[in-house]
């Protein structure tokens, strides 16, 4: 058998781990509605997962397994935003970061319509999906600084970081398959960002620190 043999199997794994990954963020959710506040959590993973452009670019793959998945994640990342801006203090904040993200989706949409062929689409807005994958993988990296200061790994997403890896060998190996260099190069790069802040957990014990404060990119 060959590896094209393996396409829709591993399609319709990804997809269901990816949606497992998107879901990762109902028990820091969870975490929020029991402690009554967002604590050091950031809002910019939640925020940067709604902008979904890769549902787009599923759209010019013709792609329904990426479609699909992409449809659900929006739904979730935007459902986890409503939730951390009930908790948090940062409201004004929460929203204008949301906005930016919302106007940043409409003006690449807008941007695709005046492109000439599909092929010249799929080469402008893979690259682009590529470098918004990237920042979402290393969004956690936000807190990096927070981290080595109090020696402990409390504010990064562990259940998130470890769905991001899984995922991403799962989607690099798919992007093989169908020999889409944008979406093996991005899950390959998505596979050394997650494994590199896994590494952090392994050097800072995720123990509460006395000298905790609350941070955040916002």
């Amino acid at each position: 058998m060959s590896l094209t043999d393996y396409k829709e199997p591993l399609a319709a794994i990804a997809a269901f781990c990816t949606i497992l990954q998107f879901l990762a963020g109902v028990p820091v959710c969870r975490k929020f509605f029991k402690s009554g506040t967002v604590g050091d959590t950031s809002a910019f993973p939640f925020i940067a997962g709604f902008l979904s452009l890769w549902l787009r670019y599923g759209y010019l793959l013709g792609d329904k397994s990426v479609i699909v998945t992409n449809v659900v994640g929006a739904f979730l990342q935007f459902s986890y935003v409503i939730c951390y801006t009930a908790y948090s203090s940062r409201k004004t904040s929460v929203l204008r970061l949301f906005l930016v993200i919302c106007f940043v989706l409409l003006l690449v949409i807008t941007y695709m319509q005046y492109m000439p062929d599909n092929e010249t689409a799929k080469t402008h807005l893979g690259f682009i999906c590529c470098c918004v994958t990237i920042v979402f993988f290393a969004a956690p990296f936000a807190n990096l600084a927070h981290v080595i200061k109090v020696k402990s790994a409390e504010s990064l997403p562990f259940a998130m970081i470890v769905a991001n890896l899984i995922v991403s060998a799962e989607w690099m190996t798919y992007g093989i398959i169908i020999d889409d260099a944008y979406v093996e190069i991005t899950n390959a790069l998505g596979c050394i960002l997650s494994g590199i802040q896994l590494s952090l957990f392994l050097k800072y014990p995720s123990t509460p620190s006395k000298g905790s404060k609350n941070i955040g990119i916002i």
